[in-house]
């Protein structure tokens, strides 16, 4: 957990979208759900950030101090940058039986479904949650026919998992791939 005293900004909750929370059939089969972020969950959302993050930081000579300092500024970065450039996204708590277990960001555009992130704790990680998470969505956009996108840092070990459902790299951005999946023809 990453203590206030390292924290520089107010963690802030944009307003709730009343856009109908994302299909949950396979999720909701393995006990899953969502609800929206509040400013309590902040505490879990940036220990859950951090879990993204420590094979980086296991290669840096940071004390834990230092460490706590950077992840705080880099998720209160990120949380600001999302609340901004995606203002009507579905920001969720991904639950297990009512135990947050991950987080999953969601815009639906005319054009598209963007998953701008989707995270699980690493003890619920490799029981199929996030591929549920993600089978749901494709059936969700298969039946708007649209795509669902999402960029994806390429040492990410998810890729396979996006790959293996279909996903293609649509554009290398450096760092991230934007990995594009398309709906099949309606035939």
């Amino acid at each position: 957990m990453i203590p206030a005293s390292v924290l520089s900004a107010k963690f802030e909750v944009r307003r709730q979208s009343t856009a109908p929370l994302p299909v949950q059939d396979r999720a909701a089969a393995l006990g899953l759900g969502y609800r929206w972020i509040r400013p309590e969950d902040f505490d879990f959302l940036a220990a859950l950030y951090r879990s993204t993050r420590e094979a980086e930081l296991d290669r840096t000579p940071w004390d834990e101090t230092e460490k706590q300092a950077f992840i705080a500024m880099q998720f209160e970065a990120q949380h600001a940058h999302y609340q901004a450039h995606y203002p009507q996204a579905l920001w969720l708590v991904v639950l297990r039986d009512k135990t947050p277990v991950g987080r999953f960001y969601l815009e639906r555009w005319d054009s598209e479904h963007r998953i701008i992130d989707i995270a699980i704790i690493p003890e619920a990680r490799g029981q199929g949650l996030g591929r549920a998470i993600l089978l749901d969505l494709q059936d969700e956009a298969q039946a708007a026919a649209k795509p669902v996108s999402i960029h994806v840092e390429k040492a990410n070990p998810a890729q396979t998992l996006y790959r293996r459902l279909g996903f293609r790299t649509q554009e290398d951005k450096g760092v991230y791939d934007l990995m594009r999946w398309d709906p099949p023809p309606i035939r």
